[in-house]
């Protein structure tokens, strides 16, 4: 079976602004049952700009069922192409922490009470880390008391709201023998099952399980969407300029390079001259005392 490839950023809206998708694919990634996910409007959506693409994010707000009943969570996701992108992560998750509008409201002692929205953070990266080679990274928060070192089990609104759990996600780490749901999910992103051109992944829907046939036959109607194809090729040649660019700056670098290599022996040059000179000068100061 052929679908899109998810690594575009157009395939993947296209993906999660299908709720039933969205909402199995999130609760696969944090495993936890999310009851119900709402689209957070944001600007820039999807961003074709030179300066942009190189990051691609989504938010949600999810109702989540626990133990003890329900919770709130908000949901961001950036997907990146390049490791150099790690600023634009940084400037996102600022913004997302001083929105005021990522609030909820919760009764308490028959008060209703604004509080700050937990947020989830899942990274889909196009490149590897440098050190970690594993496909699916969790980053879990917990408190402990330092005095003792026990670990705290109670949560606390204040610490909830000021920090977040993150998952990282590395896509060229992806690999075929998959031990977990999650991985197995995620093969959906393996570039390893790409045709030539990129744009389409062969894969075996049999290999899937029931449960995750929404999601592939997603992938399988993005094929058949001619604004997903022509938005892919854009991609394409954006890609492509982006990283045209980045070979000239490289071959500038190595020109500066070896233009400030060869001042650098000019003026080692000079120096060993002058100290020539300097020499010849106390040998004729000798001479004329």
């Amino acid at each position: 079976m052929q679908i899109a490839n998810p690594i575009y950023d157009t395939v993947f809206k296209f993906l999660m602004e299908d709720k039933e998708s969205a909402i199995l694919l999130l609760s696969t990634i944090i495993g936890e049952e999310i009851t119900s996910l709402d689209f957070l409007p944001q600007e820039n959506t999807i961003l074709l700009e030179k300066h942009f693409l190189t990051v691609y994010r989504l938010d949600f707000s999810a109702k989540v069922k626990t133990a003890s009943g329900y919770k709130q969570l908000l949901i961001e996701i950036q997907k990146a192409k390049f490791a150099a992108d790690i600023m634009r992560f940084r400037r996102y998750l600022g913004e997302q922490y001083s929105k005021r509008e990522n609030t909820y409201i919760e009764i308490v002692d028959g008060q209703e009470v604004k509080k700050a929205l937990p947020i989830v953070s899942i990274y889909f990266l196009g490149y590897s880390l440098e050190h970690a080679r594993i496909p699916v990274i969790k980053v879990n928060r917990h408190y402990y008391d330092v005095t003792k070192g026990n670990e705290i089990t109670i949560k606390e609104d204040f610490i909830e709201s000021l920090t977040h759990d993150s998952y990282v996600i590395q896509i060229p780490q992806l690999r075929e023998s998959h031990q977990t749901d999650l991985e197995q999910l995620l093969t959906i992103f393996d570039q390893k099952q790409a045709t030539p051109d990129y744009h389409i992944l062969t894969i075996r829907e049999d290999a899937y399980p029931e449960k995750y046939r929404p999601l592939i036959r997603r992938l399988q109607r993005a094929i058949s969407e001619p604004e997903v194809r022509k938005t892919m090729d854009i991609e394409d040649d954006i890609l492509e300029e982006l990283q045209d660019m980045e070979r000239q700056i490289a071959n500038k670098d190595i020109v500066i390079e070896e233009k400030e290599k060869i001042i650098d022996e000019k003026e080692k040059i000079i120096d060993e001259k002058e100290k020539i000179i300097e020499e010849l000068k106390k040998q004729l100061d000798k001479k004329n005392l």
